[in-house]
């Protein structure tokens, strides 16, 4: 006997068993009703409004991208700006592709006065009777030489050169830190990571090789023998950028710089005489240079006096004062048979170098 909901007949022969397992795949749940375009009106709605059977239904307001999506979104800029940030900066360098730095060669010629080292105890003074009496104070001294793009850099890489050259030049030899036998690292910052190891060595272990003599680096006194008698140091000089191939510019200096010096201690009534120092350098710059505000200095010649030929000025510039002479004015003897030494270089002061009181 059939059940209520059974056919009079009962189940149609070949039909699936039971009315139920015919809609068995179909569920009305309750997204899917809530997703209906078309809603029945109810019977008491069609009777009071006389309208339609069905309306259409205002489509669902999206509340935005599922959390999902909008991770993957989030994710998906971040590594495209991290891939974008570091193909631009590149902070790393490539050893294969770059050229290993070249080792700076150092030459110091000391030049000895031929007679007392005139002194006197007003510092303008001697600078009014000096050859540099026009010369400018401190860094006003290195003006940055009108700069044009080369074949391969652009105004900005060669003004990036220049500038980077001055901060050298300013920090080796116009730093009264410096000067006085105090930290280098503000001078160190300034070299390719490549010559840093030289650098180190120089001071270290400092020798006239002509290459690791610390007064081809930066200008240097022993403060227990002298000090600053003038933190305002006098400068001339000339600076030219010129691009030596396709990822190279080289920037060459030749500038004068004259310190006005007294003995050591506390007395500051003794003399004060000038002390000159001529610095030729050759910096050279890759791409990896400009970006970083560094550089290879890579030929330093300088010329220093009054100063004895008998002291070593390689190690440490020690410049004759107010009425001192030089122990010997002709160059020290080179043994052509000693293997490992350099020729002893000197040099005799012009009479028209030092001031005329």
């Amino acid at each position: 006997m059939g059940g209520p909901s059974d056919p009079p007949e009962g189940t149609p022969e070949g039909a699936p068993g039971g009315g139920e397992d015919e809609y068995r795949s179909v569920v009305f749940d309750e997204s899917f009703v809530r997703a209906a375009r078309l809603q029945e009106y109810s019977a008491q709605e069609r009777i009071t409004d006389h309208a339609p059977a069905v309306r259409r239904r205002p489509p669902l307001r999206r509340s935005g991208l599922s959390r999902q999506a909008l991770i993957l979104v989030v994710l998906i800029a971040v590594a495209f700006g991290t891939a974008v940030y570091m193909g631009v900066r590149h902070p790393y360098r490539n050893p294969a592709a770059e050229s290993p730095a070249e080792p700076l060669r150092t030459t110091v010629i000391p030049l000895a006065p031929q007679g007392k080292v005139p002194g006197a105890t007003n510092v303008e003074q001697l600078y009014a009777h000096s050859p540099a009496a026009q010369f400018r104070p401190g860094a006003e001294g290195v003006p940055l030489p009108a700069s044009r793009r080369t074949a391969h850099f652009s105004d900005g890489q060669v003004v990036a050169a220049l500038l980077t050259a001055k901060d050298y030049i300013v920090r080796s030899a116009l730093d009264p830190g410096v000067l006085t036998g105090g930290q280098t690292r503000r001078v160190r910052v300034l070299l390719d990571s490549g010559q840093q190891d030289q650098f180190d060595q120089s001071f270290d272990r400092p020798t006239a090789d002509g290459r690791h003599a610390p007064s081809g680096w930066l200008v240097r006194f022993d403060p227990a023998r002298v000090k600053l008698a003038d933190r305002e140091i006098r400068v001339q000089g000339t600076m030219q950028a010129a691009e030596t191939d396709s990822s190279t510019l080289e920037v060459t200096t030749d500038h004068t710089f004259v310190y006005a010096l007294r003995p050591a201690g506390p007395d500051r009534n003794t003399e004060a005489s000038l002390f000159t120092v001529r610095r030729e350098l050759h910096f050279r710059f890759d791409r990896d240079d400009l970006r970083l505000h560094q550089t290879e200095l890579v030929v330093a010649h300088v010329q220093a006096g009054p100063h004895s030929c008998a002291e070593d000025s390689a190690v440490r510039l020690r410049p004759l004062l107010a009425g001192q002479t030089a122990k010997e004015a002709a160059p020290a003897g080179t043994d052509p048979y000693a293997t490992g030494s350099t020729p002893a270089l000197c040099g005799s002061l012009a009479p028209g170098a030092q001031p005329k009181l």
